[in-house]
């Protein structure tokens, strides 16, 4: 499938130079993607799969050792599982039925989650612990916010953080270009903010989502009152409470 006409040119694109090794890029990207997808993750068996394969269609006899394949990976470019992700996202809702729709709108579905990471002194420090974890204790964790689309379920683009101060509106920022006009964009409470909603209006996107419990239930943004000639501007940090004595 990585060698399809609807796939070669962009992985050709994405791929570093590389010497035809035992485990070029192209392979070694299958391999890990059958390995995720096996019942039996293990590098070895993954391995063990390949030097079967390889006799099958009568190619030389190779070693089992999963140290070359370990190193393959390693080298595999994660600009290129990035790019392959992204491109077969948009590939898979292009090619989807127009009966899949909502009133012939595409709804992409925005979401942040975080998942937990190898509990490494490298991964403490790229990714710092939370404010609620006391040092030394717990996994590292990734925050990151996807984009799907509603109608295939295709992946059509995320990002993750290393920062400790970033958050889901922050990130959602960075994935506005994905967008299209026209597009519904479903998303739950946490995301509706004015910013955010009339960037959105100037792309041509509708919006859709829950209003916060602690609103009323409809919001009209349009009705407002300038006090100052300097109301553009938004403090973004909660003032300084001063306590007398």
């Amino acid at each position: 499938m990585l060698t399809s006409p609807d796939l070669l040119d962009t992985l050709e694109t994405s791929l570093p130079e590389h010497r035809e090794r035992l485990f070029p890029p192209t392979e070694t990207l299958s391999m890990f993607l059958a390995q995720a997808l096996k019942p039996d993750r293990s590098c070895q068996g993954i391995v063990d799969d390949a030097a079967v394969k390889r006799l099958i269609h009568g190619l030389p006899h190779c070693s089992t050792n999963t140290g070359a394949y370990c190193k393959a990976r390693k080298r595999l470019p994660l600009e290129t599982v990035t790019r392959m992700v992204r491109h077969t996202g948009r590939l898979i809702c292009a090619k989807g039925s127009d009966t899949w729709l909502w009133r012939r709108r595409r709804v992409p579905l925005v979401d942040g989650t975080t998942v937990t990471l190898p509990d490494t002194q490298a991964n403490q420090t790229a990714y710092p612990q939370q404010r609620g974890q006391k040092p030394g204790l717990n996994f590292p964790i990734c925050r990151i916010v996807g984009v799907t689309c509603l109608s295939s379920g295709a992946v059509l683009d995320a990002v993750g953080t290393k920062a400790k101060a970033s958050g889901e509106q922050a990130l959602l920022w960075t994935l506005l270009d994905i967008f299209e006009s026209g597009d519904v964009m479903l998303w739950d409470a946490f995301y509706g903010t004015y910013f955010l909603l009339a960037e959105l209006r100037s792309r041509g996107v509708v919006a859709l989502f829950e209003q916060q419990g602690m609103r009323k239930r409809s919001t009209d943004f349009q009705v407002g009152k300038k006090l100052g000639i300097k109301d553009h501007l938004i403090r973004l940090t909660k003032p300084k409470i001063r306590r007398n004595g």
